[in-house]
């Protein structure tokens, strides 16, 4: 009875929490600050613009963050404009998705705040896209975001859906669960001003930022699945999924160098729980598991361990590398001895040696990488034939 008491009471909260009014009159987006911080002491080899460091707070978000960031650096690249799209906006949408799989799943699913950088793309293709000053995910008066208590709520009642044995489960739980993501995250809007304009997310997608899911490419790199054929990325954040084709280390790496040489940015998604990766520093190397570097020591022309496929598939699969957290690379350079380092924007804030960004290795980023999403244009045609992409 108590069990029963419990979903019950569950379930109409969730039903009858407020529902905010819309407003389809939102101002039009202030232009971001576009930035480069190459590090002191480097030569640049390239910086590619990206808009302004953002701080996912207390959230598992990284995902949408640094592929948002993407899109906005190619919407600059493209002479679109510079735009501030709302991260909140899709990790509402793949909540949503999330809950649609745990409930078919029954609860053999994952569910937390991870996802991938595919999820954004996949998103903003099904749901459209929206500025971020139309749609925050905050709750009024809130400044930081923190979705701790949201994600136990929406988790202990979708598995109230579930446990009660009662067969059919109720057909409107949706509607309940975005009852829940309404009061922690806001109402999305159906209608927004932007520039003068009357978008829905949808059509501001496909007008305003010309998004086309087929323009952008999943890339990963891994000795168990065959070469040049689309895998499914095996992770724990891929709840949706997500199938992305699988390169020789050395070419995954020389794809990312010549993208960012010819002025486009890449979406990386990594292992940081490694030795090497000092955040507040702004360095990532690849140090012996044994080395012992405090932050203030850690120097970029340190050296590092050797790294080659077979290396970096047994790390993977002895679960020492993880997918960790995805960041966006934006540029290249080389340190005084000539070492190659991505210049990575983070989305922790503007905070560390760089203000928000980390200076990467060639070496950390050939054995941390779990997986990249990229412009299709960046892809040369001969690569593109052999992956059999149109």
């Amino acid at each position: 009875m108590k069990q029963r008491l419990f979903v019950l009471a569950l379930i109409i909260h969730a039903f009858s929490l407020p529902v905010k009014a819309q407003n389809d009159d939102q101002p039009a987006l202030e232009k971001p600050e576009i930035f480069s911080r190459p590090a002191n002491g480097f030569t640049v080899v390239k910086v590619n613009p990206a808009t302004n460091i953002k701080d996912q707070a207390r959230t598992g978000t990284c995902w949408s963050f640094s592929t948002t960031s993407l899109l906005e650096s190619q919407l600059l690249k493209n002479k679109l404009g510079s735009f501030d799209l709302s991260e909140m906006f899709t990790v509402r949408n793949m909540y949503v998705e999330k809950a649609r799989n745990y409930i078919l799943r029954q609860g053999s699913a994952r569910f937390d705040e991870g996802g991938l950088g595919h999820d954004v793309i996949r998103s903003i293709d099904r749901y459209g896209a929206v500025p971020e000053n139309v749609y925050t995910g905050m709750k009024p008066g809130e400044t930081v975001y923190d979705h701790g208590v949201m994600v136990k709520m929406l988790k202990r009642y979708l598995d109230s859906m579930l446990k009660t044995q009662a067969r059919p489960i109720p057909a409107n739980w949706m509607t309940g669960y975005n009852k829940i993501l309404d009061e922690y995250m806001g109402v999305v809007p159906e209608y927004f001003k932007y520039n003068g304009k009357r978008y829905s997310p949808k059509t501001f997608a496909q007008e305003a930022m010309n998004f086309k899911a087929d323009d952008y490419v999943n890339i990963t790199s891994f000795t168990h699945q065959p070469y040049y054929k689309p895998c499914i990325l095996d992770v724990p954040d891929n709840f949706s999924n997500g199938s992305y084709y699988n390169l020789p280390l050395n070419e995954m790496i020389d794809l990312v160098k010549t993208a960012v040489n010819n002025g486009y940015t890449v979406m990386w998604d990594a292992d940081v729980s490694n030795n090497g990766f000092f955040s507040k520093a702004g360095f990532a190397l690849n140090l012996p598991p044994s080395a012992v570097v405090s932050m203030d020591s850690v120097r970029p022309d340190m050296p590092e361990d050797r790294y080659d496929e077979k290396i970096r598939q047994q790390l993977y699969e002895t679960l020492v590398t993880q997918d960790d957290h995805l960041m966006h690379i934006t540029g290249m350079q080389k340190s005084k001895s000539g070492k190659l380092f991505f210049i990575v924007k983070n989305s922790y804030g503007a905070t560390g040696a760089y203000k928000g960004y980390i200076n990467v290795s060639e070496a950390y980023f050939a054995i941390n990488t779990i997986s990249l999403v990229l412009p299709k244009a960046a892809i040369n045609k001969a690569l593109l034939d052999k992956l059999k992409i149109q």
